[in-house]
């Protein structure tokens, strides 16, 4: 018996952005754990008002968030810690440049 495996990609330009229900959505998330997440301050809408909207780098962000959770079965201050750390690294992978 073989498995077939679908995957739906969305790609989000320039100044394009999700209102609150097509990010979950996309995220494969809950809207009220979107909420949750920018209560905790883990993500950050584009734009608040009139409603929120989120962009790509939200969205890479949010599903970084539930890949944590899972792989590591943390909970959300586990999360912004881990999201810290990773911040960092990247961070200070950008300030040394390419390593030969």
């Amino acid at each position: 018996m073989s498995t077939s495996v679908i995957v739906v990609g969305l790609c989000i330009e320039g100044d394009q952005a999700l209102d609150l229900d097509a990010f979950a959505q996309a995220c494969g998330l809950e809207a009220g754990f979107v909420r949750a997440l920018v209560d905790e301050g883990l993500l950050q809408p584009t734009v608040e008002q009139p409603a929120w909207r989120f962009d790509g780098e939200a969205l890479a962000r949010a599903q970084r968030i539930r890949r944590l959770q899972r792989d590591f079965e943390a909970n959300l201050q586990s999360v912004a810690v881990m999201l810290d750390l990773i911040d960092e690294v990247e961070r200070l992978r950008t300030q040394i440049g390419p390593v030969e």
